[in-house]
C-alpha cells in the first residue's frame, strides 16, 4: 500500500474503538434510565466493550503473526458487525454487558492489526510520522460519532444506535475485502503455536524501553478512559447540556486530538519521538492539573470543558511516539507487541475508572481528581523510566 491508501484504510480500521464507544455516548444516561439500571451499570457497557478491545489484542494480534494480517482482520470485522445487531436487540443490561464484552473482541481486530500493518510497512520516524497521518482520518471517528450520535439521539434511541454500528461494521468488512492486501510475508510468519507466541512475548518483555511505555501508557489509558466513561453523565447530568451540546462540547476535544497529533507529526523530525512523547506527557499532567484546579474554584461548564480539550490536544502529542518507541525493536513480532501494548490502555482504564466513579460517583471532582492522579503516574513514569531507556535506543 502507498503512504496515502494506507492512511486512509487503516485509519478507518483504527476507527473501530471511537465508534463502538462515541457513537452512543450522548445516550448513556437515557440507556440507564430504559433498562431501569444504575448510572454506573450503564457506564459499565462502556467498560465491558474497553475490557474485550484490550483483551481481544491479545489473541488477535498473535494469530496475526501466524496466519498473516488478513484471516483474523476479516473474522473480527464481521463479528462486530453480528455482535452490533445482538446489543440492539438486548433485552437486559446483563445481556447488553455480555454482548458488548463480545462486541469489543471482535472490535479489537481492527485496532491490533492495523498498527501491524503500517509496522510491518514504515519504521522510525517515519513510522512516528505514519502514525500521526492514520491518526488524522481515525480521529474524525472520535468527531463525527458523537456528533453524529446526538444528532440521531432525536429521531432513534440507543438500540437504533446499535443498528447503525452494525452496518458501519459490514462496510468496513467490504473495504477490507477490497483494500486491504496481506503485508506479512510467509518467510516471516511463525507456525510454532503456543511456543513461539511465547517466545514473542519474552522477547517483547524483556525489552526495557516496552516495558516503560506500556506502564506509561496504562496509566494514560485511565485518564483518557475517566474522561471517555464520565464526561457525558459530568457534562449533561451535572451542568444541566443536552446530548446535542454534549456532543459538540466532546466533538472539540476530539478535534484537538487531531490537531495534537498533527503537531507530533510536523515536529518529530526536528525534535525526535522521545522528546515529542515526553514534552506530550508532560503537558497532558499539565492539562488535568488545571482541570482539577478549575473544578475546585467551580468556574463552570466553560472552564471545565476548556481544560478537557487542552488535555486531549496535548494527548494527541505524546501518543503516536509512545507507539513508535514501543514498537521500535519488534519487526516480525509486530503484531504480538502490538496487542500487548494496546491492552494496556485498553484493559486498565476501564477497570480504574468504574471504581473511581463508584467511589465517588460520576461527578466533576472524581472525573478531575483520577485524570489528574493517573496522568501524573504516567508522567513520572515517562521521565524517570521511558526517558533513561529511550535515550540508549537509537532513532529514537
Amino acid at each position: 500500500m502507498g503512504t496515502l491508501h494506507a492512511m486512509l484504510v487503516l485509519g478507518m480500521l483504527e476507527a473501530f474503538g471511537p465508534l463502538s464507544m462515541d457513537l452512543y455516548l450522548p445516550q448513556l444516561p437515557q440507556l440507564a434510565e430504559a433498562l431501569d439500571t444504575s448510572d454506573a451499570l450503564g457506564q459499565a457497557t462502556m467498560s465491558a466493550c474497553m475490557i474485550g478491545l484490550g483483551l481481544g489484542q491479545l489473541i488477535a494480534g498473535p494469530l496475526s503473526d501466524r496466519l498473516g494480517r488478513r484471516p483474523p482482520l476479516l473474522a473480527g470485522v464481521a463479528l462486530f458487525a453480528v455482535l452490533s445487531v445482538v446489543c440492539a436487540v438486548a433485552p437486559t443490561i446483563e445481556v447488553l454487558l455480555v454482548a458488548r464484552f463480545l462486541q469489543g473482541l471482535a472490535g479489537s481486530a481492527g485496532i491490533v492489526i492495523c498498527l501491524a500493518i503500517a509496522r510491518d510497512q514504515f519504521e522510525g520516524i517515519e513510522l512516528s510520522r505514519m502514525l500521526s497521518l492514520l491518526f488524522l482520518v481515525s480521529g474524525t471517528a472520535p468527531i463525527v460519532a458523537p456528533v453524529v450520535g446526538g444528532q440521531l439521539s432525536r429521531v432513534m434511541d440507543w438500540r437504533g444506535i446499535f443498528w447503525v454500528l452494525g452496518g458501519i461494521g459490514l462496510a468496513l468488512l467490504v473495504v477490507v475485502i477490497v483494500a486491504v492486501p496481506e503485508t506479512l510475508d510467509r518467510d516471516r510468519r511463525h507456525g510454532g503455536g503456543l511456543r513461539v507466541l511465547a517466545g514473542h512475548t519474552r522477547a517483547v518483555a524483556r525489552d526495557g524501553l516496552f516495558v516503560a511505555v506500556l506502564c506509561a501508557g496504562a496509566a494514560s489509558g485511565v485518564a483518557f478512559f475517566t474522561y471517555l466513561s464520565m464526561s457525558s453523565f459530568v457534562l449533561q447530568d451535572e451542568f444541566g447540556l443536552s446530548p446535542q451540546t454534549f456532543s459538540l462540547a466532546f466533538a472539540a476535544g476530539a478535534l484537538a486530538s487531531i490537531a495534537g497529533g498533527q503537531t507530533s507529526r510536523l515536529i518529530v523530525r526536528r525534535w525526535g519521538p522521545l522528546r515529542v512523547y515526553l514534552g506530550g506527557v508532560t503537558a497532558t499532567f499539565a492539562a488535568t492539573t488545571v482541570l482539577l484546579l478549575i473544578t475546585i474554584a467551580g468556574w463552570g461548564v466553560e472552564g471545565v470543558v476548556a481544560a478537557l480539550v487542552g488535555f486531549m490536544l496535548c494527548a494527541g502529542v505524546g501518543g503516536p511516539n509512545g507507539h513508535t518507541l514501543a514498537l521500535a525493536r519488534h519487526d516480525s513480532r509486530a503484531g504480538t507487541a502490538s496487542a500487548v501494548l494496546g491492552m494496556s490502555s485498553f484493559l486498565i482504564g476501564p477497570l480504574v475508572a468504574p471504581a473511581a466513579a463508584g467511589i465517588g460517583g460520576a461527578s466533576a471532582i472524581t472525573m478531575a481528581t483520577t485524570m489528574a492522579v493517573s496522568a501524573g503516574v504516567a508522567a513520572l513514569i515517562a521521565w524517570t523510566v521511558v526517558r533513561p531507556a529511550g535515550l540508549r535506543a537509537p532513532g529514537t
